[in-house]
């Protein structure tokens, strides 16, 4: 028998599985999404994709055709594992647990000690080459849960409401960056086109601060309002931020704009034909003497 990775693997392939899965089930702080069974059986389909690319290929670059299968299986598992929120560390305990087990059956299996060595560094490259490719997989699964949350944030924070009839409001609150002015266009204009509306109003009370990039921002959402057939009102406008846009030099004369989202909804009421009536206050007169209700 050859002394080397794979025939130890292939001739302790049971050993090695069982020493493995003992590390693997001592370590498992969420017996509540990952079963015995699942583990076991992920265990023996990786050890044995690891047996057969060894076979097709005496090279350890995890990277080669020949590991596709192996780098397949790592993918489902970092993806499954990141889904549930576990941390890197768990995720990652699933490749270098194998350590232990297989350098214990090197050692036994090889006496000399220049041949024990370069195994011990084969299967050293391997397993960190592996376990790399994981915590790879780990993160970009990671990376796509947060911006999924992050854009669902964003969509909750910018609600579209209609006022009355014809008349939209759109209330900000927070930083308006380039991301959520995405967001804020996509809604927008989603809602236009389900109501047909024509007038929106974009209050900006909850914007904290307003400088050039923000107010480019606003006037690209008002552009696009109005190649979808609808007028828009800025309204919010505070005198810290009026101060401010003057003094940044912005023009936004091409906008209407007004101090409160009241004045901005009495203004769209005119422009849409419709009219707010204030009616008196009734207070209750003083009964006459001897009536009765």
């Amino acid at each position: 028998m050859k002394n080397d990775l794979l025939e130890i693997i292939r001739k302790h392939e049971a050993e090695i599985l069982s020493e493995w899965l003992k590390t693997l089930l001592a370590s498992q702080t969420r017996r509540d999404q990952v079963h015995e069974a699942e583990i076991r059986a992920t265990s023996k389909e990786f050890l044995a994709a690891i047996v057969v690319a060894l076979a097709a290929s005496n090279s350890v670059d995890v990277r080669a055709e020949p590991w596709a299968k192996v780098r397949e299986l790592l993918n489902e598992i970092s993806t499954s594992r990141a889904s549930q929120g576990f941390s890197p560390t768990e995720t990652a305990t699933f490749v270098f647990s194998l350590k232990h087990p297989l350098f214990a059956r090197l050692r036994a299996e090889i006496s000399d000690a220049r041949a024990l060595a370069e195994e011990m560094w084969k299967a050293t490259l391997l397993l960190d080459a592996l376990g790399l490719f994981t915590m790879e997989a780990y993160q970009s699964t990671r990376e796509q849960v947060i911006n999924r949350q992050q854009r669902e944030l964003l969509e909750l924070s910018t609600p579209v409401v209609a006022l009355w009839d014809d008349i939209l409001a759109l209330p900000l609150i927070g930083t308006l960056d380039s991301g959520r002015t995405q967001v804020v266009m996509e809604s927008l204009l989603q809602k236009i086109v389900e109501t047909g509306a024509s007038t929106a109003i974009i209050d900006i009370t909850g914007v904290p601060t307003v400088d050039t990039l923000v107010a480019q921002h606003l006037m690209k959402t008002v552009a696009a309002a109005r190649l979808m057939g609808a007028d828009c009102i800025i309204s919010g406008i505070r005198p810290q931020i009026a101060q401010t846009i003057v003094h940044l030099g912005v023009d936004l004369s091409a906008v209407t704009t007004k101090a409160s989202l009241a004045d901005a909804f009495t203004l769209a009421l005119k422009r849409t034909g419709g009219m707010m009536v204030k009616t008196a206050d009734r207070k209750a007169a003083p009964a006459a003497p001897g009536a009765t209700d």
